[in-house]
């Protein structure tokens, strides 16, 4: 059987992911939930430029609308 979406993000809770969102903004954080929506909560977040932080937020809700994709981070905390 396929992976459908959320099943992919599901696997990806509690881990290191980067969200890149409609506009080119990009974030990056420990994923912490999500929904059917794919809002997505991320913990920890930062808001990521060309591979380096911009500015740290810590916990953040993102609209699943918003999101162009989720992929894992390397980056380890």
């Amino acid at each position: 059987m396929a992976n459908r979406p959320l099943d992919v993000l599901n696997k990806s809770l509690q881990t290191s992911v980067i969200v890149r969102l409609k506009g080119g903004r990009e974030f990056r954080g420990i994923l912490d939930g999500y929904d059917i929506h794919m809002n997505l909560v991320l913990m920890d977040a930062e808001e990521i430029q060309g591979g380096e932080i911009v500015r740290k937020l810590g916990s953040v809700v993102i609209r699943g609308d918003t999101v162009v994709f989720v992929s894992p981070s390397k980056f380890e905390r």
